[in-house]
């Protein structure tokens, strides 16, 4: 499975500007919001792959990586955190205070956490068949000193006296009234006066969590896995976000996949080529027998029905293309040449001559 391109999954072109990115991201982010699409799986995953470009392409250092390197040269440590659902208003809110009068909504209430992405590489039989696998994930979950509140046990955090609980301050230009994020709480509406000393303040801390992940047989690179719940912690009482694992299937030493069907190169001799025999041949469950006929040429090809990979979104299997190469011994005994000139002869092949035959035509050619 391709990763998809950042400019396609925007919609710009790969010199875009800035302000370019952000209209783009802004259009596709309104239109896809979990607000305005509840149960929509289709519509989130779009959400996140705006989200998830936005956020590298509106980096300059970011971009300048992707631009040279892919998707394959952001990879660091494994994780990247994918923009959660926050409020794309509160996102754009500085452009739509200046010109509308209002900047969001004041973010007094739950926050979803963020989501996380983990690279895994697996193997190619681990990949036709599925695995079980144990991930450790470093991530941020809720405080136990203070029950994720932020504040020391016995206190509570207390109504912002600067904006009175609303999280925003308003300000007035002439016929405009101009909304801002409250500077005194940052816009949730409370301030805590004595902090947690666990968390400082934040109502979460970074722990490692085990988490058991179920890979299905038939998954390829690119695959990603969404674990439910498995992301960062959310902030007052928020939602945790998801966790998304992202396959890398190692290359074989033997076979080479496409889609579904695998393909591989197996050498017999000439002898079986032209007589006809059986051949033993490797496959992902053992090796399986297949009849050469009389006169099999090199380059010929065989299927094995229903041994390639499990379909990840469908039933059967894929097949196995095995591609016969005759074989030419390098080294051959007196009796194995002797025999070879034999059979030219009756062949008629002339171009098989002994030394002397070779010296007496060129004398002739040269005569």
């Amino acid at each position: 499975m391709i990763e998809k391109d950042y400019y396609e999954i925007l919609g710009v072109a790969r010199s875009a500007t800035q302000e370019e990115i952000k209209k783009a991201y802004r259009k596709l982010a309104l239109k896809y919001h979990p607000d305005r699409n509840p149960d929509n799986e289709e519509a989130e995953e779009k959400f996140k792959e705006a989200s998830e470009a936005y956020e590298v392409l509106s980096d300059p250092e970011k971009r300048h990586i992707y631009d040279q390197f892919g998707h394959e040269g952001l990879r660091g440590t494994g994780f990247t955190g994918f923009r959660g659902f926050e409020d794309v208003f509160a996102s754009f809110g500085d452009i739509f205070g200046e010109f509308f009068g209002f900047g969001g909504r004041a973010r007094t209430g739950p926050i979803r956490g963020d989501d996380l992405r983990y690279d895994l590489q697996i193997t190619f039989e681990e990949a036709a068949f599925g695995k079980e696998v144990e991930l450790e994930i470093p991530r941020t979950s809720p405080c136990e000193t203070c029950g994720g509140s932020g504040a020391k046990p016995g206190t509570h955090p207390i109504t912002c006296p600067a904006c009175g609980g609303r999280g925003q301050i308003s300000r007035t230009q002439g016929f405009f009234s101009i909304s801002s994020t409250c500077p005194n709480c940052q816009g949730t509406g409370q301030i805590i006066p004595e902090t947690c000393p666990t968390c400082h303040g934040t109502g979460r801390v970074k722990k490692k969590r085990k988490v058991s992940l179920k890979i299905p047989p038939g998954v390829d690179t690119g695959s990603r896995l969404r674990l439910r719940g498995e992301g960062e912690a959310g902030e007052r009482g928020g939602p945790p976000g998801d966790l998304y694992v992202v396959i890398h299937v190692e290359k074989h030493d033997f076979f080479e996949r496409e889609e579904d069907d695998i393909y591989c190169k197996v050498p017999i001799s000439f002898t079986t080529a032209a007589l006809g025999g059986k051949v033993e041949v490797p496959t992902l469950e053992g090796t399986e027998t297949i009849h050469i006929k009389k006169g099999t040429q090199s380059g010929e090809v065989f299927r094995l029905k229903g041994k390639g990979f499990p379909r990840l979104r469908g039933y059967g299997r894929g097949d196995e293309i095995i591609q016969v190469v005759v074989s030419v011994p390098k080294k051959l005994t007196k009796r194995q040449e002797e025999l070879l000139r034999e059979f030219a002869k009756i062949e008629g092949d002339t171009t098989t001559r002994d030394a002397q035959d070779e010296k007496g035509f060129f004398k002739r050619m040269w005569n």
